[in-house]
């Protein structure tokens, strides 16, 4: 175990510390060694990364956290690597490229960052591609890349699917065979290669932002590093002169606009409804960005899904209140956005607008052939919204059942104390 200076004071809170470290450099560590070992070794390269992490869990409550953590895991991970490399008698060909690619940290006091080679962002844009060979299912290829590359537990991939852990755990079992047997390489695909793979990679990249931006799991509503992440890789996409289509202009737009309103989403340590955020906090200079790649979106001749759902965000973000929002053209373009993609998902996000502009009545009536798709069973937002439009016909005593249903099923715990309150709000209303 190398040698490495300690943080002094306050106790850290190591888990807190390793989770968010994991989050942001697992991806990066696990692209880099994987470009050097090979594609059939992913499974050797995720067990090195497992492995730094599970001896930073055990040594760090008493040992202390290191003053660069990164750093830290990211020598113990290539120490693991190199042992792996020695024992396979693979040690004397590889050593100058690891050595080159993972530098070390900088010597010195002060303040400490993790410094990778310059090709370490290329290697994840390869690493995201090349997980999306047109050889394996498009789900298998989301999900296997969200775990790799994005750092997804399976339950996260799970959820982001609408199906159970197994189903996800033999995608993802089937996907690296595939790979192995396929001796896929690291790399970019050739130009005419990219429209096979563009539309998953895009995919990749659309549920890692939504699972930044509103968290499944645990006590966090927002997962900055994974919206920040999200947006730097579609950012580089947007400038790269080949895959730089309008509809990826219209993914960048669409991140940056809901980014925006990050600031104002959470008040008090509670979750704020977009109907009561203070659009003062929204982050202006983040809307003129999303604004500008909105603009270039429009060059092209096709309308993609991602066009729209921008559009939708735009339309949000632009309008000076929630009252004097646009709804009749939000639900327009969720019209046209289910002939697109006619998924319940998109059919229930429909139902706000349709409520807003017809009343909640038709709202409802609409819901009800909503819930019989089997996969939204366990949706929680399909009950949070039942529970709202029930609220606003008057029946309080049914919405405070479904805002409880909605609670059970949300493992978020910001989105469940904020539907607990609700029901119990509802409760209160019941004559």
């Amino acid at each position: 175990m190398p040698h490495t200076p300690v943080s002094k004071g306050l106790s850290p809170d190591v888990d807190a510390t390793l989770d968010l470290l994991f989050r942001r450099r697992s991806g990066q560590l696990t692209a880099t060694l994987t470009r050097i070992l090979g594609i059939d070794q992913l499974d050797l390269v995720e067990d090195v990364v497992q492995d730094a992490f599970l001896q930073a869990l055990r040594l760090w409550p008493s040992s202390g956290v290191p003053v660069n953590p990164g750093a830290w895991v990211l020598r113990v991970a290539k120490n693991r690597a190199i042992d792996v490399l020695r024992r396979q008698r693979r040690w004397r060909g590889k050593r100058a490229e690891l050595e080159r690619s993972i530098l070390p940290e900088p010597s010195g006091g002060g303040s400490h960052r993790v410094f990778f080679s310059d090709e370490v962002e290329d290697d994840e844009l390869r690493m995201i591609f090349a997980m999306c060979h047109p050889a394996i299912p498009r789900d298998a290829q989301i999900a296997l890349t969200l775990k790799t590359v994005g750092g997804f537990g399976v339950s996260e991939i799970a959820r982001a699917f609408l199906t159970s852990n197994s189903t996800i755990a033999q995608r993802l079992v089937r996907a690296k065979r595939t790979l192995r047997e396929k001796h896929v390489p690291l790399e970019m695909p050739a130009k005419a290669s990219l429209p096979a793979r563009l539309s998953a990679v895009l995919g990749v990249l659309y549920l890692m932002f939504n699972e930044g931006h509103s968290a499944a799991f645990g006590e966090d509503l927002v997962r900055a590093e994974l919206c920040d992440e999200a947006i730097r890789l579609v950012a580089l996409l947007a400038a790269h002169p080949t895959v730089g289509e309008p509809r990826v202009d219209a993914l960048a737009a669409l991140f940056l606009f809901q980014a925006s309103h990050i600031p104002a989403r959470t008040g008090a340590g509670k979750l704020v409804p977009l109907e009561q955020q203070d659009r003062s906090l929204w982050d202006r200079r983040v809307i003129r960005r999303a604004l500008a790649y909105h603009l270039r979106s429009a060059r092209g001749e096709s309308v993609t899904s991602y066009h729209l759902q921008a559009e939708i965000a735009s339309i949000h973000t632009l309008a000076p209140s929630y009252e004097r929002t646009d709804w009749p053209r939000i639900l327009a373009c969720y019209d046209a956005l289910l002939e697109l993609d006619p998924s319940p998902v998109i059919a229930l996000n429909r139902i706000v607008a349709l409520a807003e502009v017809n009343g909640p009545a038709v709202g409802l009536e609409s819901l009800e052939s909503i819930k019989q798709e089997r996969s939204l069973d366990s949706y929680y937002h399909l009950f949070a919204i039942e529970a709202e439009l029930l609220a606003r016909l008057g029946r309080p005593r049914e919405a405070h059942r479904a805002a409880s249903t909605a609670a059970s099923f949300s493992q978020s715990h910001p989105v469940r104390r904020h539907l607990e309150l609700r029901a119990q709000d509802h409760l209160r209303s019941t004559p």
